[in-house]
Protein backbone atom coordinates (compact mmCIF):
# COMPACT_ATOMS: atom_id res chain seq x y z
CA UNK A 1 0.00 0.00 0.00
CA UNK A 2 1.44 3.16 -0.71
CA UNK A 3 2.04 5.35 1.92
CA UNK A 4 0.34 8.54 1.07
CA UNK A 5 -2.58 6.60 0.79
CA UNK A 6 -2.15 5.50 4.24
CA UNK A 7 -1.74 8.98 5.36
CA UNK A 8 -4.83 9.91 3.89
CA UNK A 9 -7.12 7.21 5.34
CA UNK A 10 -5.42 7.99 8.70
CA UNK A 11 -5.84 11.52 8.40
CA UNK A 12 -9.62 10.65 7.94
CA UNK A 13 -10.14 8.66 10.82
CA UNK A 14 -8.42 11.01 13.12
CA UNK A 15 -10.91 13.58 11.79
CA UNK A 16 -13.95 11.44 12.06
CA UNK A 17 -13.01 10.35 15.41
CA UNK A 18 -13.93 6.67 15.75
CA UNK A 19 -17.16 5.20 16.53
CA UNK A 20 -19.33 7.07 19.09
CA UNK A 21 -19.48 5.34 22.70
CA UNK A 22 -22.99 3.80 23.10
CA UNK A 23 -25.75 5.35 24.24
CA UNK A 24 -29.32 4.35 25.25
CA UNK A 25 -31.37 7.80 25.84
CA UNK A 26 -34.07 7.03 28.10
CA UNK A 27 -32.64 3.81 29.57
CA UNK A 28 -32.05 4.35 33.60
CA UNK A 29 -28.64 3.49 34.19
CA UNK A 30 -29.40 1.08 36.94
CA UNK A 31 -31.11 -0.78 34.35
CA UNK A 32 -29.33 -2.93 31.63
CA UNK A 33 -29.12 -1.94 27.57
CA UNK A 34 -32.08 -2.68 25.42
CA UNK A 35 -32.08 -6.65 24.11
CA UNK A 36 -30.00 -7.49 27.96
CA UNK A 37 -30.85 -8.98 30.97
CA UNK A 38 -28.62 -9.57 33.95
CA UNK A 39 -27.46 -13.10 35.77
CA UNK A 40 -25.55 -11.39 39.37
CA UNK A 41 -27.07 -14.16 41.84
CA UNK A 42 -26.31 -13.27 45.80
CA UNK A 43 -22.80 -13.59 46.19
CA UNK A 44 -21.86 -15.43 49.71
CA UNK A 45 -19.48 -12.95 51.78
CA UNK A 46 -16.25 -14.67 52.57
CA UNK A 47 -14.56 -14.85 56.46
CA UNK A 48 -11.38 -12.74 56.62
CA UNK A 49 -9.65 -12.97 59.94
CA UNK A 50 -12.73 -13.99 61.54
CA UNK A 51 -14.95 -11.49 59.88
CA UNK A 52 -17.61 -11.82 57.18
CA UNK A 53 -16.81 -9.23 54.07
CA UNK A 54 -19.13 -7.15 52.85
CA UNK A 55 -20.96 -7.36 49.55
CA UNK A 56 -22.76 -5.36 47.25
CA UNK A 57 -24.27 -6.16 43.98
CA UNK A 58 -26.16 -4.15 41.76
CA UNK A 59 -26.41 -2.26 38.10
CA UNK A 60 -24.31 1.04 37.39
CA UNK A 61 -24.51 2.14 33.86
CA UNK A 62 -26.18 0.00 32.62
CA UNK A 63 -23.57 -2.81 34.22
CA UNK A 64 -23.73 -5.29 36.63
CA UNK A 65 -21.73 -5.87 39.51
CA UNK A 66 -20.09 -7.15 42.58
CA UNK A 67 -18.18 -5.09 45.51
CA UNK A 68 -16.15 -6.90 48.10
CA UNK A 69 -14.48 -5.07 51.16
CA UNK A 70 -13.02 -6.83 54.11
CA UNK A 71 -13.73 -5.76 57.34
CA UNK A 72 -10.14 -4.75 57.83
CA UNK A 73 -10.24 -2.59 54.74
CA UNK A 74 -6.44 -1.38 53.32
CA UNK A 75 -7.65 1.36 51.55
CA UNK A 76 -6.94 -0.04 48.22
CA UNK A 77 -9.38 -1.30 45.45
CA UNK A 78 -8.36 -4.63 42.90
CA UNK A 79 -10.30 -4.52 39.60
CA UNK A 80 -11.44 -7.79 37.66
CA UNK A 81 -11.74 -7.13 33.77
CA UNK A 82 -13.06 -10.69 32.45
CA UNK A 83 -12.73 -12.00 28.93
CA UNK A 84 -15.07 -12.80 25.85
CA UNK A 85 -18.21 -13.95 26.89
CA UNK A 86 -19.35 -14.60 23.29
CA UNK A 87 -22.51 -13.11 21.84
CA UNK A 88 -25.28 -14.14 23.88
CA UNK A 89 -27.71 -11.43 25.75
CA UNK A 90 -26.74 -12.18 29.34
CA UNK A 91 -25.08 -10.25 31.01
CA UNK A 92 -22.77 -11.92 34.18
CA UNK A 93 -19.93 -11.15 36.88
CA UNK A 94 -17.00 -13.07 37.63
CA UNK A 95 -14.82 -12.71 41.28
CA UNK A 96 -11.56 -12.51 40.63
CA UNK A 97 -10.32 -16.35 39.22
CA UNK A 98 -7.46 -18.64 40.91
CA UNK A 99 -7.43 -17.92 44.11
CA UNK A 100 -6.96 -13.91 43.82
CA UNK A 101 -10.63 -13.26 45.17
CA UNK A 102 -9.34 -15.07 48.79
CA UNK A 103 -5.53 -13.69 48.39
CA UNK A 104 -6.41 -9.75 47.62
CA UNK A 105 -9.05 -9.71 50.59
CA UNK A 106 -6.65 -11.75 52.81
CA UNK A 107 -4.35 -8.45 52.04
CA UNK A 108 -6.73 -6.40 53.11
CA UNK A 109 -7.79 -5.81 49.48
CA UNK A 110 -11.40 -4.61 48.20
CA UNK A 111 -12.69 -5.86 45.04
CA UNK A 112 -15.19 -4.51 42.16
CA UNK A 113 -15.95 -6.87 38.96
CA UNK A 114 -18.51 -5.87 36.68
CA UNK A 115 -20.14 -7.46 33.98
CA UNK A 116 -19.92 -5.01 30.81
CA UNK A 117 -22.91 -3.04 29.45
CA UNK A 118 -22.70 -5.55 26.28
CA UNK A 119 -21.15 -9.05 25.51
CA UNK A 120 -19.01 -9.52 21.65
CA UNK A 121 -15.78 -8.49 21.98
CA UNK A 122 -16.69 -5.21 22.99
CA UNK A 123 -13.24 -3.89 24.93
CA UNK A 124 -14.73 -0.59 25.28
CA UNK A 125 -17.39 -1.85 26.73
CA UNK A 126 -14.91 -3.08 29.15
CA UNK A 127 -12.96 -0.07 29.51
CA UNK A 128 -15.78 2.38 30.10
CA UNK A 129 -17.69 0.21 32.27
CA UNK A 130 -14.18 -0.57 34.35
CA UNK A 131 -13.71 2.44 35.28
CA UNK A 132 -17.10 3.94 35.79
CA UNK A 133 -17.23 0.55 38.62
CA UNK A 134 -14.05 2.11 39.76
CA UNK A 135 -15.27 5.38 40.64
CA UNK A 136 -18.89 4.23 41.23
CA UNK A 137 -16.52 2.90 44.40
CA UNK A 138 -16.39 5.83 45.97
CA UNK A 139 -19.94 6.77 46.20
CA UNK A 140 -20.97 3.36 47.39
CA UNK A 141 -17.42 2.61 49.81
CA UNK A 142 -15.09 5.18 49.74
CA UNK A 143 -12.85 6.90 47.22
CA UNK A 144 -9.70 4.17 47.17
CA UNK A 145 -6.19 5.53 47.47
CA UNK A 146 -5.11 2.56 44.62
CA UNK A 147 -6.78 1.28 42.10
CA UNK A 148 -4.79 -2.00 40.44
CA UNK A 149 -6.55 -3.67 37.71
CA UNK A 150 -6.19 -7.74 36.66
CA UNK A 151 -7.94 -9.68 34.43
CA UNK A 152 -7.73 -12.46 31.45
CA UNK A 153 -8.10 -12.98 28.02
CA UNK A 154 -9.79 -9.76 26.21
CA UNK A 155 -9.79 -8.62 29.63
CA UNK A 156 -5.80 -8.06 29.14
CA UNK A 157 -6.95 -6.13 25.86
CA UNK A 158 -9.69 -4.22 28.11
CA UNK A 159 -6.51 -3.60 30.72
CA UNK A 160 -3.85 -2.75 28.55
CA UNK A 161 -6.49 0.07 26.83
CA UNK A 162 -7.71 1.08 30.37
CA UNK A 163 -3.93 2.15 31.32
CA UNK A 164 -3.93 4.52 28.53
CA UNK A 165 -7.30 5.36 28.04
CA UNK A 166 -7.30 6.70 31.63
CA UNK A 167 -3.87 7.67 32.58
CA UNK A 168 -2.67 7.96 36.22
CA UNK A 169 -6.35 6.30 37.39
CA UNK A 170 -4.86 3.00 37.64
CA UNK A 171 -1.41 2.51 39.97
CA UNK A 172 -0.02 -1.37 38.19
CA UNK A 173 -1.74 -4.26 36.14
CA UNK A 174 -1.88 -7.78 35.92
CA UNK A 175 -2.83 -8.87 32.22
CA UNK A 176 -3.08 -12.72 31.84
CA UNK A 177 -3.31 -14.80 28.59
CA UNK A 178 -3.93 -11.27 27.57
CA UNK A 179 -5.06 -9.64 23.84
CA UNK A 180 -2.10 -7.29 24.28
CA UNK A 181 -1.19 -6.99 20.58
CA UNK A 182 -5.10 -5.90 20.09
CA UNK A 183 -5.58 -6.48 15.98
CA UNK A 184 -2.71 -8.63 15.72
CA UNK A 185 -4.57 -11.22 17.30
CA UNK A 186 -7.22 -11.26 14.34
CA UNK A 187 -4.21 -10.57 11.71
CA UNK A 188 -3.07 -14.17 13.49
CA UNK A 189 -6.87 -16.06 12.37
CA UNK A 190 -6.95 -14.67 8.93
CA UNK A 191 -3.21 -15.81 8.77
CA UNK A 192 -4.01 -19.78 9.80
CA UNK A 193 -7.13 -19.94 7.26
CA UNK A 194 -5.00 -18.18 4.09
CA UNK A 195 -1.89 -19.71 4.79
CA UNK A 196 -3.72 -23.19 5.43
CA UNK A 197 -5.72 -22.69 2.06
CA UNK A 198 -2.63 -21.35 -0.01
CA UNK A 199 -0.75 -24.99 1.10
CA UNK A 200 -3.62 -26.87 0.34
CA UNK A 201 -4.50 -25.14 -2.75
CA UNK A 202 -7.87 -24.26 -1.85
CA UNK A 203 -8.83 -20.49 -2.17
CA UNK A 204 -12.03 -20.38 -0.34
CA UNK A 205 -11.48 -16.68 1.13
CA UNK A 206 -14.32 -14.51 2.15
CA UNK A 207 -14.95 -18.29 4.06
CA UNK A 208 -18.69 -19.81 2.56
CA UNK A 209 -21.19 -20.95 4.53
CA UNK A 210 -19.71 -24.31 4.22
CA UNK A 211 -16.42 -23.97 4.97
CA UNK A 212 -15.99 -26.26 8.49
CA UNK A 213 -18.38 -29.02 6.57
CA UNK A 214 -16.64 -29.44 3.25
CA UNK A 215 -13.54 -26.92 2.69
CA UNK A 216 -11.84 -27.45 6.27
CA UNK A 217 -11.91 -31.32 5.96
CA UNK A 218 -10.45 -31.03 2.13
CA UNK A 219 -7.46 -28.78 3.54
CA UNK A 220 -6.78 -30.73 6.86
CA UNK A 221 -6.82 -33.97 4.51
CA UNK A 222 -4.35 -32.53 2.12
CA UNK A 223 -1.85 -31.31 4.61
CA UNK A 224 -2.26 -34.32 6.99
CA UNK A 225 -3.66 -33.00 9.53
CA UNK A 226 -6.88 -35.05 9.68
CA UNK A 227 -5.71 -38.15 12.38
CA UNK A 228 -3.14 -35.32 13.76
CA UNK A 229 -3.40 -35.47 17.85
CA UNK A 230 -0.95 -34.32 20.72
CA UNK A 231 1.72 -36.90 21.54
CA UNK A 232 0.66 -38.89 18.87
CA UNK A 233 2.11 -39.68 15.32
CA UNK A 234 3.07 -36.82 13.66
CA UNK A 235 0.62 -37.51 10.16
CA UNK A 236 1.52 -33.99 8.72
CA UNK A 237 2.57 -33.56 4.79
CA UNK A 238 5.60 -31.96 3.78
CA UNK A 239 2.84 -28.78 3.06
CA UNK A 240 1.06 -29.29 6.58
CA UNK A 241 4.88 -29.32 7.72
CA UNK A 242 5.29 -26.17 6.37
CA UNK A 243 1.75 -24.93 7.67
CA UNK A 244 2.73 -25.99 11.19
CA UNK A 245 6.11 -23.81 11.19
CA UNK A 246 3.89 -21.19 9.52
CA UNK A 247 1.69 -20.94 12.56
CA UNK A 248 4.69 -21.69 14.97
CA UNK A 249 6.34 -18.34 13.85
CA UNK A 250 3.49 -16.39 13.96
CA UNK A 251 2.28 -17.26 16.90
CA UNK A 252 5.49 -16.45 19.05
CA UNK A 253 8.54 -18.52 17.33
CA UNK A 254 9.98 -21.49 18.35
CA UNK A 255 9.71 -22.25 22.13
CA UNK A 256 9.24 -25.52 23.70
CA UNK A 257 5.40 -27.16 23.05
CA UNK A 258 5.02 -25.40 20.11
CA UNK A 259 4.51 -29.00 18.15
CA UNK A 260 2.05 -30.77 20.64
CA UNK A 261 0.48 -27.02 20.78
CA UNK A 262 -0.07 -26.78 17.09
CA UNK A 263 -1.99 -30.35 17.20
CA UNK A 264 -3.88 -29.79 20.20
CA UNK A 265 -5.29 -25.77 18.73
CA UNK A 266 -5.59 -26.98 15.36
CA UNK A 267 -9.06 -27.76 14.53
CA UNK A 268 -10.38 -25.15 17.07
CA UNK A 269 -8.67 -22.47 14.94
CA UNK A 270 -10.28 -23.21 11.58
CA UNK A 271 -13.77 -23.00 13.79
CA UNK A 272 -12.63 -19.03 14.01
CA UNK A 273 -13.45 -18.50 10.64
CA UNK A 274 -17.27 -17.10 9.55
CA UNK A 275 -18.36 -15.54 6.58
CA UNK A 276 -18.05 -11.66 6.77
CA UNK A 277 -21.38 -9.83 8.08
CA UNK A 278 -20.73 -6.12 7.17
CA UNK A 279 -24.11 -5.41 9.32
CA UNK A 280 -23.41 -7.01 12.30
CA UNK A 281 -21.58 -3.96 14.96
CA UNK A 282 -18.15 -4.57 15.13
CA UNK A 283 -17.82 -6.38 18.56
CA UNK A 284 -19.36 -9.14 16.46
CA UNK A 285 -17.47 -9.28 13.24
CA UNK A 286 -13.66 -8.13 14.54
CA UNK A 287 -12.82 -9.86 11.84
CA UNK A 288 -13.01 -7.36 9.19
CA UNK A 289 -10.53 -5.56 10.97
CA UNK A 290 -7.44 -8.37 9.66
CA UNK A 291 -5.16 -7.64 7.04
CA UNK A 292 -2.07 -9.64 5.59
CA UNK A 293 -1.16 -6.88 3.31
CA UNK A 294 2.41 -6.85 4.93
CA UNK A 295 3.06 -10.09 6.71
CA UNK A 296 6.30 -11.97 5.16
CA UNK A 297 5.82 -15.38 6.14
CA UNK A 298 8.10 -18.26 7.20
CA UNK A 299 9.66 -20.72 6.33
CA UNK A 300 8.95 -19.78 2.70
CA UNK A 301 9.39 -23.47 1.40
CA UNK A 302 8.31 -25.74 -0.37
CA UNK A 303 5.77 -23.41 -1.38
CA UNK A 304 6.50 -19.59 -1.84
CA UNK A 305 3.59 -18.61 0.05
CA UNK A 306 4.90 -14.99 0.19
CA UNK A 307 3.61 -15.21 -3.58
CA UNK A 308 0.98 -17.55 -3.53
CA UNK A 309 -0.78 -16.81 -0.72
CA UNK A 310 -4.22 -14.44 -1.09
CA UNK A 311 -3.80 -10.71 0.45
CA UNK A 312 -6.72 -9.27 2.16
CA UNK A 313 -7.23 -5.98 3.42
CA UNK A 314 -9.23 -4.56 5.92
CA UNK A 315 -13.06 -4.46 5.31
CA UNK A 316 -13.14 -1.71 7.98
CA UNK A 317 -9.74 0.70 7.31
CA UNK A 318 -11.20 3.20 9.67
CA UNK A 319 -11.64 1.01 12.89
CA UNK A 320 -8.53 -0.59 11.74
CA UNK A 321 -6.45 2.61 11.69
CA UNK A 322 -8.77 4.43 14.26
CA UNK A 323 -6.93 5.99 18.09
CA UNK A 324 -10.00 6.43 19.19
CA UNK A 325 -11.94 3.82 21.77
CA UNK A 326 -13.66 1.54 19.75
CA UNK A 327 -14.91 -1.94 20.28
CA UNK A 328 -11.75 -3.34 19.05
CA UNK A 329 -9.26 -0.23 19.78
CA UNK A 330 -5.29 0.21 19.50
CA UNK A 331 -3.26 -0.63 22.28
CA UNK A 332 -0.44 2.24 22.17
CA UNK A 333 1.98 0.53 24.32
CA UNK A 334 2.20 3.52 26.98
CA UNK A 335 1.38 1.62 30.31
CA UNK A 336 3.49 4.52 33.08
CA UNK A 337 2.75 2.09 35.45
CA UNK A 338 3.84 -1.16 36.60
CA UNK A 339 2.72 -4.11 34.22
CA UNK A 340 3.27 -7.64 35.35
CA UNK A 341 1.80 -10.30 32.63
CA UNK A 342 1.50 -13.96 32.34
CA UNK A 343 1.26 -16.20 29.20
CA UNK A 344 1.12 -19.30 28.32
CA UNK A 345 3.12 -20.65 26.12
CA UNK A 346 0.92 -23.12 24.19
CA UNK A 347 -1.63 -20.49 23.58
CA UNK A 348 -2.96 -20.48 20.20
CA UNK A 349 -6.23 -18.75 20.94
CA UNK A 350 -4.62 -15.57 22.31
CA UNK A 351 -1.16 -16.45 20.93
CA UNK A 352 2.03 -15.78 22.94
CA UNK A 353 3.00 -13.36 20.09
CA UNK A 354 0.68 -11.15 21.76
CA UNK A 355 3.34 -10.58 24.74
CA UNK A 356 5.78 -10.01 21.52
CA UNK A 357 3.70 -7.65 20.12
CA UNK A 358 3.25 -5.82 23.22
CA UNK A 359 6.70 -5.64 24.36
CA UNK A 360 7.68 -3.96 21.35
CA UNK A 361 4.99 -1.24 21.25
CA UNK A 362 5.86 -0.85 25.03
CA UNK A 363 10.26 -0.59 24.08
CA UNK A 364 9.32 1.86 20.89
CA UNK A 365 7.49 4.34 23.27
CA UNK A 366 10.89 4.08 25.87
CA UNK A 367 8.54 2.52 28.58
CA UNK A 368 9.94 -1.27 28.99
CA UNK A 369 10.84 -0.33 32.80
CA UNK A 370 7.28 -0.71 33.30
CA UNK A 371 6.77 -4.17 31.60
CA UNK A 372 7.74 -7.53 33.61
CA UNK A 373 6.43 -10.78 31.59
CA UNK A 374 6.57 -14.19 32.53
CA UNK A 375 5.89 -17.40 30.37
CA UNK A 376 3.89 -20.78 31.33
CA UNK A 377 4.76 -23.99 30.21
CA UNK A 378 0.81 -24.74 29.19
CA UNK A 379 -1.19 -25.51 26.03
CA UNK A 380 -4.93 -24.32 27.04
CA UNK A 381 -5.98 -20.66 27.20
CA UNK A 382 -5.40 -19.01 30.46
CA UNK A 383 -4.63 -22.22 32.29
CA UNK A 384 -2.48 -21.12 35.04
CA UNK A 385 -2.32 -22.09 38.67
CA UNK A 386 -3.35 -20.56 41.70
CA UNK A 387 0.49 -20.16 42.75
CA UNK A 388 1.98 -18.69 39.43
CA UNK A 389 -0.85 -16.04 40.03
CA UNK A 390 -0.51 -15.44 43.53
CA UNK A 391 3.11 -15.06 43.12
CA UNK A 392 2.34 -12.43 40.45
CA UNK A 393 -0.35 -10.56 41.96
CA UNK A 394 2.41 -10.28 45.05
CA UNK A 395 5.30 -9.59 43.16
CA UNK A 396 3.11 -6.83 41.18
CA UNK A 397 1.99 -5.07 44.34
CA UNK A 398 5.43 -4.95 46.14
CA UNK A 399 6.60 -3.72 42.82
CA UNK A 400 3.70 -1.00 43.09
CA UNK A 401 4.31 -0.08 46.56
CA UNK A 402 7.80 -0.24 47.02
CA UNK A 403 8.98 0.40 42.91
CA UNK A 404 11.04 -3.15 43.24
CA UNK A 405 10.88 -4.38 40.04
CA UNK A 406 10.66 -8.00 39.84
CA UNK A 407 11.90 -10.71 37.42
CA UNK A 408 10.49 -11.67 34.57
CA UNK A 409 11.21 -13.71 31.16
CA UNK A 410 13.35 -12.29 27.67
CA UNK A 411 10.50 -13.05 25.67
CA UNK A 412 12.15 -10.83 23.05
CA UNK A 413 14.94 -12.86 22.59
CA UNK A 414 14.45 -15.57 20.26
CA UNK A 415 17.11 -17.64 21.32
CA UNK A 416 15.88 -18.05 24.80
CA UNK A 417 12.69 -18.99 23.67
CA UNK A 418 13.25 -21.67 21.67
CA UNK A 419 16.00 -22.86 24.58
CA UNK A 420 14.55 -26.40 25.85
CA UNK A 421 13.88 -24.91 29.37
CA UNK A 422 11.89 -21.49 28.46
CA UNK A 423 9.22 -21.11 30.60
CA UNK A 424 10.21 -22.93 33.74
CA UNK A 425 11.68 -20.33 35.86
CA UNK A 426 7.66 -18.88 36.62
CA UNK A 427 5.76 -22.37 36.15
CA UNK A 428 4.68 -24.36 39.26
CA UNK A 429 6.30 -27.46 39.54
CA UNK A 430 3.50 -28.78 41.23
CA UNK A 431 1.00 -28.07 38.60
CA UNK A 432 2.97 -30.23 36.21
CA UNK A 433 1.40 -34.08 38.01
CA UNK A 434 -2.21 -31.80 38.10
CA UNK A 435 -4.51 -32.49 35.04
CA UNK A 436 -4.31 -29.72 32.31
CA UNK A 437 -1.76 -30.05 29.50
CA UNK A 438 1.38 -29.07 31.39
CA UNK A 439 2.26 -32.58 30.28
CA UNK A 440 2.56 -31.86 26.49
CA UNK A 441 6.02 -30.13 28.14
CA UNK A 442 9.33 -32.36 28.97
CA UNK A 443 9.46 -31.52 32.57
CA UNK A 444 11.61 -28.88 34.26
CA UNK A 445 15.11 -29.63 35.08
Amino acid sequence: MRPRFVISLLALVLLAGGAPALAAPGVPGDQPLPGYTVSNPPLKPEIVDGQPTKVLQGIHQHSAYIVEVPAKWNGRLAMWAHGYRGTGTVLTVDPPAYGLRTRMLGQGYAWAASSYYGNGYDVRAGVQATHDLAKHFGTLVAKPKQVLIAGVSMGGHVIGRSLEQYPGFYDGALPMCGVMGDHELFDFFLDYQLTAQALAGERAYPVPADYLTTVVPRIQEKLGLTKLVPGGQDTVTDRGAQFRSVVVERSGGPRPGATPAFAFWKDFLFSLAAPPDDNAPLSRDPGRLATNLGTRYQPNSPVDLNREVQRVAPRDWRSRLSPALTEVPRIAGRPRVPVLSLHGLGDLFVPFSMEQEYRSDVARNGQSKWLVQRAIRTVDHCEFSPAEVGAAWNDLVTWVDRRTKPAGDAIGDRAAVAAPAFGCRFSDRAAYTGPGTRKLFPPCP
